[in-house]
């Protein structure tokens, strides 16, 4: 069974080679968002096992992600990482103090986020 990984970038050509590349490895089904709109709704629909989430984004912020999500029942027992190209320090500390569990810069090393997601969905799953 494919683990589920939730994408939430605004950069659409980023999310469709992202999406792309991890479901060619046979392992992960993934679901992305332009957007936070719905977030929570989407988080109950799809379960997803890890969330990518880019931290500077239009509208709702991915800090303020992170905290809906803490907030939420589903939401707070899912691992975050944070994938940026434009972040400061000042917010990957704030990313990290509402719980997300790791952080990668843009352009993506994909067998580094592969290993790290994997790393996220054992820890979860207790394996």
């Amino acid at each position: 069974m494919a683990s589920k990984i939730l994408v939430v970038d605004d950069e659409v050509d980023f999310t469709k080679l992202l999406k792309s590349n991890l479901e060619e490895t046979g392992k992960y089904e993934v679901l992305t968002l332009p957007n936070a709109n719905d977030i929570i709704s989407q988080v109950h629909a799809f379960k997803p096992d890890v969330i990518l989430l880019d931290i500077i984004m239009p509208g709702t912020k991915g800090i303020e992600v992170c905290e809906m999500l803490n907030k939420d029942v589903v939401g707070k027992v899912i691992p975050i990482i944070i994938i940026s190209a434009l972040a400061k320090d000042a917010d990957k500390y704030k990313a990290y103090r509402v719980g997300v569990v790791d952080y990668i810069e843009k352009p993506i090393d994909l067998q580094r986020l592969i290993a790290k997601v994997d790393k996220y969905i054992e820890f979860k799953h207790g394996n």
